[in-house]
């Protein structure tokens, strides 16, 4: 019965989450203004600056495939800071598993890298 105990934490922990987003919900329903006048209807309306130009701009490309590259990168590099915090306790298995990831890892870059797609041009 002990264990029941650890699934009413988890529980009350759900609930107060799921308190809290409704009533940020309904809060924000309340406090936003309640007429919106027709210029401001009309425009992109940002930090308390009017736009001074059309915010549909065509962008290259390259910026997406620089982004997916770096998150894929980032999200891998975070992998490795739980295994280098431990890397003395856990012992060769650990290190060649590492040692596979980081080469995955270097596939990747090499790939992306002979593709030119690290090319800022």
């Amino acid at each position: 019965m002990d264990y029941l105990g650890n699934y009413v934490a988890i529980g009350i922990f759900v609930l107060v989450g799921v308190a809290f987003g409704l009533f940020a919900y309904f809060l924000s329903f309340l406090l936003r203004p309640k007429r919106i006048t027709s210029e401001r209807a009309q425009t992109a309306y940002e930090c308390g600056i009017y736009p001074e130009k059309d915010a549909n701009v065509k962008f290259n490309i390259r910026y997406l495939v620089y982004l997916l590259i770096f998150v894929a990168f980032d999200v891998e590099a975070i992998f490795l800071y739980p295994w280098a915090l431990k890397a003395g306790k856990l012992g060769m298995y650990a290190f060649v598993e590492v040692s596979i990831f980081i080469g995955l890892i270097l596939v990747g870059w090499l790939y992306a890298w002979g593709r030119g797609l690290l090319k800022w041009d």
